[in-house]
């Protein structure tokens, strides 16, 4: 073993004359070991809530969407669509025409998402998984139905085992608006309610599916759609779905979006990534002013070492090898404590993931804390809290006394 690192590991257990140096030590140790453990802790609950987020989004955000670029609709036809349906990775390729109406319930009016799907998105889409109240069916015989969100169907009394009908009106594209009679240039459809889901705050207080040939006759369509969704086949490669993007860009041309689900809610995503990352440093922060334990501690232990400085100098060591003891010693303590921070966020991480201990309050989606370990995060929590140890042990090594 090398001079800097045996005599920093001697120094690390061996017993101080003065006691206070040994526990400012362990109070050290400690504190970096409880910061760690917070952050590994924290971040994976944080992951288990954005994987949340984003099944919930999965449910109503396709894998791949396309759009016009100018204008709202389009009519989805040419050679690029089915060349689109014949690829391996494509599950389900559908159609769908979504504007902003005016949305009347018995006593009870609001603004909505209105989403007219094809039959495809209602024989495939996940959002059977969500349902609270009722099902999810479009259809019954000729009548047309509807499914709502949880928060908008609260707003409204909305009750899909009760028989009244939800009335959906839009402007009149083609007629001109009377200012003696404004209702005569509202277009109007009715939907009867089939069944309630829940998915996320943000779509379940304002959308509601219903039928495309509903959608159509409201918004006096013929084949017309807003976007075409596409979803892939369970366990498709990240490099598949970009090769897919980037091919239906190229057979489509400049005049269509083609975009992943990021690009879709590019803002939500955005700002979940720069939650956590605030998270992180706000974490480190706190594991700064834990660190600066190991200040103290070191300059009392330089302090007592004074003898022993002088004599390493009598045998000729180095100043460098001599500061190096004291870094080593004062980053040892922080690697005890990041060690013992790792055993325990990544054990109480995996408790709480396997056996759910901590439940949720109120009512939500899960009963328990959702937690997903991340082993990207181990590391990057382990390098974080590896550099601020070794750089708060600079600080008081840089101050070794001359005599």
């Amino acid at each position: 073993m090398k001079l800097a690192p045996f005599i920093a590991f001697r120094y690390l257990f061996a017993k101080k004359s003065h006691n206070v140096i040994n526990v400012i030590s362990a109070i050290s140790a400690l504190g970096m070991a409880i910061g760690t453990a917070a952050l590994i802790i924290i971040l994976s609950v944080y992951n288990g809530f954005d994987s949340l987020v984003r099944s919930a989004m999965g449910s109503v955000e396709p894998d791949l969407m396309i759009t016009p670029k100018t204008g709202k609709t389009f009519v989805p036809e040419g050679d690029v669509y089915d060349w689109i349906y014949e690829q391996k990775s494509v599950e389900t390729m559908c159609c769908v025409l979504e504007e902003e109406v005016f949305i009347n319930y018995g006593e009870k009016q609001a603004l909505a998402t209105a989403k007219g799907v094809d039959w495809v998105y209602e024989e495939n889409s996940p959002l059977r998984n969500h349902m609270i109240s009722g099902e999810f069916t479009l259809h019954k015989g000729d009548i047309p139905l509807s499914c709502t969100g949880a928060g908008l169907a609260m707003s409204l009394d909305l009750d899909p085992r009760f028989l009244t009908p939800v009335e959906i009106y839009f402007p009149s594209r083609t007629r001109r608006i009377s200012t003696s009679n404004p209702a005569s240039s509202l277009e109007y459809i009715k939907v009867w309610p089939s069944g309630v889901f829940m998915t996320n705050s943000e779509i379940d207080h304002s959308l509601m599916i219903l039928p495309i040939e509903k959608m159509r006759e409201l918004l006096e369509y013929d084949d017309e759609v807003s976007a075409v969704e596409l979803r892939l086949r369970k366990g498709t490669s990240e490099k598949e779905l970009r090769r897919l993007q980037d091919e239906i860009s190229r057979r489509l041309g400049g005049d269509f979006h083609v975009k992943d689900r990021f690009q879709q809610n590019e803002s939500l995503y955005r700002m979940m990534k720069y939650e956590k990352l605030a998270i992180y440093m706000i974490l480190c922060f706190v594991i700064i002013i834990i660190a600066f334990n190991i200040f103290g501690s070191l300059s009392m232990l330089l302090i007592e070492k004074k003898t022993d400085i002088r004599t390493l100098r009598y045998l000729g060591t180095p100043e460098r090898t001599i500061r190096r003891i004291f870094v080593l010693e004062g980053w040892m303590i922080s690697l005890v404590g990041l060690a013992a921070g790792l055993v325990l966020g990544i054990g109480f991480s995996l408790l709480q993931q396997h056996f759910g201990f901590i439940k949720m309050p109120g009512q939500f989606i899960v009963q328990a804390y959702p937690v997903i370990i991340s082993w990207t995060d181990v590391l990057i929590v382990s390098a974080g809290v590896a550099l601020i140890g070794y750089l708060i042990a600079l600080i008081p090594a840089a101050r070794i006394p001359k005599d």
